[in-house]
């Protein structure tokens, strides 16, 4: 198992207080809620147009019949909802920190008949613990799309799934790339407008991941398709990892 030690600082370090604790995930969900309370109703409409790469994504998961899938940021559930119809004999789980996001999930779930195979939960993707929230404790499958970009201390994030992922299970992720083949008027005004949102491409994504899997014995499968709009990983873990 990857783990790390926080910071004394750090409201969500191993040694911080759990009152500190519990108030870094009300702060982060208060700033989400503030964000997505009109917004999650148009949510999927809009994004549609400029998160490349989620169904790619899970095309790639490819999970064998009862494995455990895990979403970091469920969000409205979109992906969720999309992985359990392509996977009808898989499990799958999410957590995100904004309740009103997961009002969302919860209906559309219920909507199209698949809460006994998909569960949502409210948790801090920098400090849960899916056994309490869910009853599993390792999953074969992890995904986290256009998260990494919202959540300032992601690598502490990465951390954490990766422990969380079975011994010869899969992490994927994607998230905004480098834009390094699209115009520099493109790549700043992309920018200046993700600001705007709270999101910041993780231009570190590959190099963070790298030293993760050199730590982990893991491979990585590193991509920045769309010229460069995204940037898709996929980190295996051996057989053998504890």
């Amino acid at each position: 198992m990857i783990t790390v030690a926080g910071t004394p600082s750090d409201p969500l370090s191993d040694t911080a207080p759990p009152a500190a604790r519990k108030a870094a995930t009300i702060d982060a969900t208060d700033l989400m809620n503030r964000m997505y309370r009109h917004q999650r109703h148009i949510y999927d409409l809009t994004r549609k147009f400029y998160l490349l790469g989620r169904d790619r994504l899970i095309a790639d998961l490819r999970p064998a019949p009862g494995d455990a899938v895990l979403e970091i940021g469920c969000g409205t559930g979109r992906n969720l909802i999309l992985a359990a119809r392509q996977y009808p004999q898989a499990r799958f789980f999410g957590v995100d920190v904004s309740t009103a996001m997961l009002t969302s999930a919860l209906k559309a779930i219920e909507q199209d008949g698949l809460s006994a195979r998909v569960r949502v939960a409210h948790g801090d993707a920098r400090d849960f613990d899916p056994a309490a929230l869910f009853g599993e404790a390792r999953f074969r499958r992890v995904m986290i799309s256009y998260s990494l970009s919202m959540i300032p201390d992601w690598r502490a994030v990465l951390v954490l799934v990766l422990s969380l992922t079975a011994p010869g299970g899969t992490l994927h992720v994607v998230d905004f790339g480098g834009q390094e083949q699209l115009p520099a008027w493109f790549r700043i005004a992309l920018r200046a407008w993700l600001a705007r949102f709270h999101v910041a491409p993780r231009d570190d994504l590959e190099a963070t991941l790298t030293a993760l899997c050199t730590r982990a014995g893991a491979t990585l499968a590193f991509e920045r398709p769309f010229r460069g709009y995204a940037q898709a990983a996929t980190v295996t873990l051996s057989p053998r990892s504890a």
